[in-house]
């Protein structure tokens, strides 16, 4: 997988990767997740593209949460949060998944 660096986002690295449909991390985030997050959506949206932006392994946590009480609910909430949004974004050209724990994005072309 190709890799680049909060630094080049900036640059014309990306816009050329994501003219070329491909798919790469951004490392080196350092607190400046959604700062990434938006120039990637940004550029994407720009080039005539769709995205969804999700959080790496939300679903497994909202699906573990379903089994208890008032986090139960929470699981709940949460779980038709991320349907509708799955539905907005129905057959996106790109998937953003920003992994907190990593401190990268992964950007997937999907078409």
């Amino acid at each position: 997988m190709i890799t680049v660096k909060y630094e080049d986002l900036d640059g014309q690295k990306i816009k050329d990767l994501i003219k070329q449909k491909q798919t790469f991390e951004v490392l080196g985030l350092s607190g400046r997740m959604d700062s990434a997050t938006a120039k990637v959506e940004n550029m994407i949206e720009t080039s005539g593209l769709s995205c969804r932006v999700y959080t790496y392994g939300r679903i497994a946590a909202a699906g573990a949460s379903l089994f208890g009480g008032i986090t139960g609910v929470v699981g709940v909430a949460s779980a038709i949060g991320m349907a509708a949004h799955n539905i907005a974004t129905y057959n996106p050209d790109y998937e953003i998944a920003k992994h907190r724990v990593d401190n990268k994005l992964t950007v997937k072309y999907k078409k």
